[in-house]
């Protein structure tokens, strides 16, 4: 039992014999309490202190990133934002868009009341602009700034335009027709169909289909869509005639064009520019038609309206009703009187 209870031999060896322990002592190359006693009389300085540099720190490598495909996370905040600021633009430009309309509408209501003439009265014919000495006066008011809608003003107003731009056709073609007379007297039809068709389609075209067109952008009248529809697809039928241009109806198409080059070279030079322009106006007659055919179909318009408006406008007219009511008296009339 004593071997497993007694305790270990000492050891021999001096641990203040280790070589790390003298080595230490033994370094003089700085200042240690072994080596300077203050209490020492000798006038030996102390010895200098070093102080030895700080350890640099290890140098920290960032953390690696296990995932780089991972997207990173900005918040709620931030992932909130591009949709605020869309649907802020968005309420922008329709608040920009209402102020607008509400600044056009106001526009109108003050050209309206400086047009009116007072309670009850009507505006004062504009058109045409005649001049005061004239004994004929202005038979239509037009202001297409104030009576058309906004979203209706550039297609009315492009077809005044073209109104105007067939009247001088029609102007273009009783020149033509007058020049290929001075050459050819044999022609003297084909000026006066040319002079009446002048002065008959330049009126006719203007109260037939234009102003048509014009009152129904204005009122959004269905009425109006037909009337115009009917009218100016026969202008349209007119039109193929003029730019067929034949011989001894009035109209310098291309076959009479092209017959007056025979005759002067500056006389169907002046016809065939007037076969162009036929063309360009037929072309640009399909055009609107179709045009206007398109809007019509984006409004409320219908044929069940229209019929409803021609009623109400007959029965509304005072002659119509003087006249119905001049025939009622007379059958009532009649009746009393019939021998028995």
């Amino acid at each position: 039992m004593s071997k497993y209870t007694s305790f270990p031999e000492p050891l021999e060896d001096n641990p203040f014999q280790d070589p790390a322990v003298t080595q230490h002592s033994s370094n003089t190359g700085y200042a240690t309490l072994d080596l300077y006693n203050p209490f020492d009389n000798t006038t030996r300085p102390p010895p200098p202190y070093e102080a030895t540099a700080p350890p640099a720190p290890p140098a920290q490598t960032p953390p690696s990133r296990t995932t780089p495909t991972e997207p990173r996370n900005y918040g709620s905040y931030n992932n909130s934002q591009p949709v605020v600021t869309a649907t802020t633009t968005e309420l922008l430009k329709k608040q920009e868009e209402l102020e607008k309309k509400a600044q056009d509408l106001e526009r109108r209501e003050r050209e309206l009341e400086s047009h009116g003439l007072g309670p009850g009265a009507s505006r004062q014919n504009n058109w045409p602009p005649l001049p005061s000495f004239c004994p004929v006066g202005p038979c239509f008011y037009q202001d297409i700034s104030v009576e058309i809608s906004q979203r209706f003003q550039r297609i009315v107003t492009f077809m005044y335009y073209f109104w105007m731009f067939c009247t001088g056709t029609l102007v273009l073609n009783l020149f033509s027709s007058l020049a290929i007379f001075c050459v050819d007297t044999a022609n003297g039809v084909g000026l006066g169909l040319a002079i009446l068709w002048c002065l008959l389609f330049t009126p006719c075209s203007f109260v037939c289909w234009y102003r048509p067109v014009y009152k129904a952008f204005r009122t959004d009248s269905s009425f109006n869509f037909f009337t115009f529809f009917f009218v100016f697809f026969a202008q349209v039928v007119v039109f193929v005639i003029m730019t067929i241009g034949i011989p001894g109806w009035g109209f310098s198409g291309w076959i009479v064009s092209l017959a007056a080059l025979k005759a002067s070279v500056g006389v169907g030079v002046i016809m065939m520019i007037t076969a162009i322009l036929f063309t360009a106006q037929l072309a640009i007659g399909v055009f609107m038609l179709k045009k206007v055919h398109s809007l019509y179909r984006q409004t409320d318009a219908s044929f069940q309206k229209a019929q409803a408006e021609f009623a109400t406008g007959v029965m509304s007219n005072q002659a119509v009703r003087q006249a119905a009511a001049n025939a009622a008296a007379n059958a009532a009339q009649g009746a009393f009187t019939a021998p028995r």
